[in-house]
């Protein structure tokens, strides 16, 4: 079938009269940009142009919700970016309610006014995209929003000099004195400690406003030039950690260096539930 049929099809199956259809279907291709493209066959479409002709098909029902199950799966990269901005659009212009289902959380980051956060069918967590990123509720969600993945390390929560500080048994890092008190009924306890790769720095590139209390001692096994940033692939005694750091940062591959930690941004979690300590 034609586009224009493709698109038509479950109007047709509703006995929906004709002038009616090509009304829908003109409208509809409009807005996806594909009014060109009405009188082809599925062999002379692209990748993105086939994928706009099945939102299409779901557009003319004029649908009060719509369901994507991983509609970008197929796409290469610049393709998946492009469509994934077409779609966040066509939200905005439609206004209706989209459930989408992602294994990407990029896309889920992007494009989604709410996340839910699944894990072996159980809910985890569901909130805005930047709640999630800045309170992730466990480990699941902590490690699961944000690339790369957040570093984690094995640790115990003790009192020092009036602070609350993280043990590992090799280094020492400080908590954020905004938590102090929340934390301050989990001393002595084993926790796990998360800190994302954007929260270490390199000591000569520190930005404004960060509370770089701790210094790690590591050393650099790998690094990625990414051009407006460099991923640092450290080694701190046996655990392995990444860094997104300065572009010009003067670090080298098997150089010991130091490391700046935001301890305002150090998540803290129950070894034993893996929940958020709060």
């Amino acid at each position: 079938m034609t586009v224009f049929d493709n698109m038509a099809f479950g109007l047709k199956l509703r006995k929906t009269p004709k002038d009616e259809i090509r009304k829908r279907v003109v409208d509809a291709a409009e807005i996806l940009g594909i009014e060109m493209l009405l009188k082809r066959k599925p062999k002379q479409l692209s990748g993105g142009q086939r994928q706009r002709v099945a939102v299409g098909r779901a557009i003319v029902r004029d649908p009060a919700v719509f369901l994507f199950d991983e509609p970008l799966s197929n796409l290469d990269a610049k393709l998946r970016v492009q469509t994934r901005a077409e779609i966040s659009k066509l939200h905005q212009r439609l206004q209706s309610t989209f459930i989408y289902v992602t294994h990407d959380q990029v896309e889920a980051m992007t494009m989604a006014t709410r996340i839910a956060v699944m894990s072996d069918g159980i809910l985890q967590q569901i909130d805005s995209p930047q709640v999630l990123y800045d309170n992730p509720s466990n480990i699941f969600v902590a490690g699961f929003i944000g690339s790369p993945s957040m570093n984690f390390g094995n640790g115990k929560l003790e009192q020092s000099d009036g602070k609350l500080v993280i043990d590992t048994g090799y280094m020492k890092l400080s908590t954020s004195s905004a938590k102090q008190d929340a934390y301050s009924k989990h001393v002595g306890k084993d926790i796990i400690f998360g800190i994302r790769p954007e929260d270490l720095h390199d000591p000569s590139f520190i930005p404004p406003g960060v509370a770089n209390e701790s210094a790690i001692a590591a050393s650099v096994d790998v690094m990625e030039m990414m051009g407006n940033e460099v991923f640092v692939y450290l080694k701190v005694q046996d655990q392995d950690m990444i860094a997104r750091v300065d572009p010009r940062t003067d670090f080298k591959v098997g150089d010991t260096v130091k490391i700046a930690t935001n301890v305002d941004n150090v998540h803290l979690f129950d070894k034993e539930t893996e929940l958020s300590l709060q």
